[in-house]
């Protein structure tokens, strides 16, 4: 994050908090002539559009109060994706009992993809129930093998 946008989320991050959601990211872009200032939300069991209205407003109003930003921009607070990449313990927390999608760097009992079920995790691994075929089963992946460790939408 660049120092503007480290700045907006230092401010923004207790405030969504506050309405039980996790600021995830905050990007600070100019597109052709017009600049977009973008929160990305997520909650346990996903943002929704209210969410991100609500978030919204209650931002505006302080992102004035804050001047962090000079001249015009647009506000666009949102969802960070069904299928973001997860990239540390709290989107862990996030996607506990949701969907995942794990890749490993190697073979692990002739696999090297899971989209499942995210059932638990600690400092070394994360386990995830699958379907495979008709069958559910269970596997624990050391997290140091993990290539690939992502939000997924099960069908």
């Amino acid at each position: 994050m660049n120092h503007t946008e480290q700045k907006v989320f230092d401010n923004a991050a207790p405030i969504v908090e506050k309405l039980n959601f996790k600021l995830i990211e905050v990007a600070f872009v100019k597109e052709g002539k017009d600049h977009f200032l973008r929160l990305y939300l997520d909650k346990k069991g996903g943002i929704t559009l209210e969410d991100c209205a609500a978030a919204s407003e209650v931002i505006s109003e302080k992102l004035d109060e804050w001047e962090i930003i000079k001249g015009a921009y647009f506000l666009d607070v949102s969802s960070p994706g069904a299928e973001r990449p997860i990239k540390n313990d709290d989107d862990l927390e996030l996607t506990l009992d949701n969907g995942i999608y794990v890749k490993t760097y190697q073979h692990i009992n002739g696999e090297k993809e899971w989209t499942g079920v995210l059932k638990s995790y600690d400092e070394d691994t994360v386990t995830v129930e699958y379907k495979d075929k008709a069958k559910k089963k269970t596997i624990s992946i050391e997290r140091k093998k993990i290539a690939t460790l992502r939000k997924a939408v099960l069908i």
